[in-house]
């Protein structure tokens, strides 16, 4: 007897192949069988006018912290998510030991929300027991950031040899603990201090491996081409796999240009025999901290040494020519303009009101100029600042993700205070209600691979994304019709709407649309291989 079998269903496997009808039948977690399953099952779900799919995979969340907090998954199971990793941008909660560990922390609660003491920091194996049966499944990337700042600070820009021969044994210590890869955040610090040669030299223990290294690049504004250039002669010298995050181009006066020459670079490097991949969210704004209006050199120190800095009228005016003027950073706040930079998070009762406001209306209501505005609030908040920034193209968009090697993403932050961006609650049906129905980007077919079978084979997931005997019996049953995004930026904490049933691990999580509250989900765990030893 099967414990699932889901009659009548139309089958979109994660292939991008044409749908199909079958039955799906599931026992011990596994899918034991597609076609005509006439065994009886304890559960028979009727899919009569509904899509079955792979569970859905985002490979590019900020939940770490999340993972541990009461209500986690409700949002991420009614939009379809089954699996999702976390660690991203060189920003893992874990490993984190010694006496930075407090500053990493600081610099890591605008995008997790605070990390508590139920959290655990020390190695990623405490963290992947902790999050074991949970709602959904959950792997991690060693955060090359967080190692790199736990072992040496943020203070320090260029690191001796025992630092790095430590950094080493961190990231080695992280994969053989489970670590699905090595996450990189070069538009960061203590990250943004690294040059070329210094990334390749900590990186070399990956040499020749099937690891994945992810990398939110040093530069997605003016200098993404060069930032691209940069991953691609990692990926040679090293002979890694190499996964670019959040493909993008900041600011208008890029948009229609630098995506169609990073696309182009891309292809060439996959013709080469080069591993590359990208991802893409779907939306033209992003979300992080504040800080990254300002140059990486003032980013050095941590935040309390950044909001000392900012205090000095000198550095000030210093700042104050750099954004005016400079293209020798990723210049946000110059690319795209104060107008178009809101502050979703304030945490002090004086600036609450202003949540939600851009910098340019805060300014106005405070009678200062922008700069000046946005200085003195992260001074205020201690650099605790979280913004949205509307940044890219829509055409842009749509072309990376008809690429047949990119994958949907979110980049969700979690502050746990203020307005969180809206796709963290719906990116994943915004897919399937904009860039399918609405706009037709994209057939469901390939829609729906972009966020199964393309993530999990850049993250090497084995077992997930596709519909096919003996994978993981992750599953989706939805109308593609009534799946849609409900968050808005004005209101964003809004579920998303659509999802019939959400099966994790062959059990329901979500039955006839109703919640469960079943905790099948597993800390995921990355296999050995011959090749990635």
């Amino acid at each position: 007897m099967y414990d699932v079998l889901i009659r009548n269903g139309t089958i979109i496997d994660g292939t991008g192949g044409p749908p199909y009808a079958a039955d799906v039948a599931v026992a011990d977690g596994k899918i034991a069988a597609i076609g005509r399953c006439p065994c009886p099952a304890r559960l028979v779900i009727d899919a009569a006018g509904k899509a079955v799919t792979p569970g859905f995979i985002d490979i590019h969340r900020h939940a770490d912290a999340e993972v541990f907090r009461e209500g986690f998954g409700t949002l991420e199971l009614r939009q379809g998510l089954t699996t999702i990793v976390n660690g991203n941008c060189g920003l893992s909660a874990a490993p984190i030991d010694g006496p930075c560990r407090q500053a990493v922390l600081d610099y890591l609660a605008p995008i997790t929300g605070p990390v508590k003491d139920c959290v655990p920091t020390g190695s990623l194996e405490a963290y992947l027991r902790a999050a074991d049966h949970r709602p959904l499944h959950t792997g991690m990337l060693a955060g090359a950031g967080t190692i790199r700042a736990a072992a040496a600070g943020y203070a320090c820009q260029a690191l001796d040899q025992g630092q790095i021969r430590t950094i080493q044994r961190e990231l080695e210590r992280a994969l053989a603990e489970g670590a699905l890869g090595v996450s990189l955040g070069l538009g960061y610090a203590p990250e943004c201090f690294y040059t070329t040669e210094e990334l390749i030299a900590v990186l070399s223990v990956l040499r020749g491996t099937d690891l994945p290294v992810t990398v939110h690049m040093r530069e997605e504004g003016d200098g993404v081409c060069e930032a691209l250039a940069e991953m691609l002669t990692v990926a040679r010298r090293l002979r890694v796999p190499v996964h670019i995050s959040h493909l993008k181009a900041m600011g208008r006066r890029n948009w229609g240009g630098k995506i169609p020459r990073a696309v182009a670079m891309l292809d060439r490097a996959r013709a080469d025999g080069l591993d590359v991949t990208c991802d893409v969210y779907p939306y033209t704004a992003g979300s992080t901290q504040l800080i990254h209006i300002l140059p990486p050199d003032f980013l050095t120190g941590g935040t309390r040494a950044i909001t000392e800095r900012l205090r000095d009228p000198a550095r000030r005016r210093e700042l104050a020519e750099r954004i005016q003027s400079g293209r020798d950073f990723d210049n946000i706040a110059g690319m795209v303009g104060w107008e178009n930079i809101l502050c979703s998070t304030l945490g002090r009762p004086e600036n609450r009101p202003f949540q939600g406001m851009s910098v340019a209306d805060i300014a106005r209501a405070q009678g200062k100029d922008p700069f000046t505005c946005a200085c003195d609030l992260l001074v205020s908040e201690e650099c605790a600042v979280t913004m949205i920034d509307f940044i890219t193209d829509e055409a842009d968009i749509a072309r990376i993700l008809r690429l047949p090697y990119s994958a949907v993403i979110s980049d969700s932050t979690y502050p746990t205070a203020g307005k969180r961006h809206p796709r963290v609650y719906g990116a994943f049906p915004r897919i399937l209600e904009k860039y399918v129905r609405q706009e037709g980007i994209l057939t469901l077919p390939e829609a729906v691979a972009s966020m199964t079978a393309i993530p999990a084979d850049a993250l090497r997931l084995r077992g997930k994304g596709r519909l096919a005997v003996g994978m993981d019996a992750d599953i989706n049953i939805f109308d593609p019709a009534a799946v849609r995004e409900a968050g808005t930026y004005a209101d964003p904490h809004r579920c998303a709407e659509g999802m019939d049933w959400v099966l994790v691990g062959g059990e329901a999580a979500i039955a006839a649309g109703v919640l469960t509250g079943a905790r099948a989900g597993r800390s995921i765990r990355r296999q050995r291989s011959a090749a990635s030893d």
